[in-house]
C-alpha cells in the first residue's frame, strides 16, 4: 500500500524526479551567483582605489559573470539530457511491457 507522499506510478516518479532536478538546478544557479558576488567583493576590497582600478575591476567582474553563466548553462544542459534520457528510457520500457 502506497503512502500519501509515495509515488504510485512511473509518471509520478518521473514527475518527482524532474521537479527535483529543476530545484537542484535553481539551487546551484543561486549558489553560483552568490559565489560570484563573494568573489567580486574580494576583488573590490583587494584592488586599490586608484585610477584604472575600476576598468580592471569591470573586466574581472564581466569575466566572473560570464564564467558563472557558462557553468549554470552547462549544468542545465547536462540535467536536461539526463531528464530526456530518463524519459526515453522509460518510454522504451513501457513499449516492451
Amino acid at each position: 500500500m502506497a503512502s500519501e507522499h509515495e509515488p504510485t506510478s512511473a509518471v509520478e516518479r518521473a514527475t518527482e524526479l524532474s521537479e527535483d532536478v529543476i530545484e537542484a538546478l535553481e539551487d546551484s544557479g543561486r549558489a553560483a551567483i552568490e559565489a560570484v558576488k563573494g568573489f567580486l567583493t574580494t576583488v573590490q576590497e583587494a584592488l586599490p582605489q586608484v585610477e584604472g582600478a575600476r576598468k580592471v575591476e569591470k573586466q574581472i567582474t564581466d569575466s566572473a559573470l560570464e564564467m558563472a553563466e557558462q557553468l549554470v548553462h552547462t549544468q542545465s544542459e547536462f540535467l536536461r539530457k539526463v531528464v530526456s534520457s530518463t524519459g526515453k528510457s522509460r518510454r522504451g520500457t513501457q513499449n516492451e511491457e
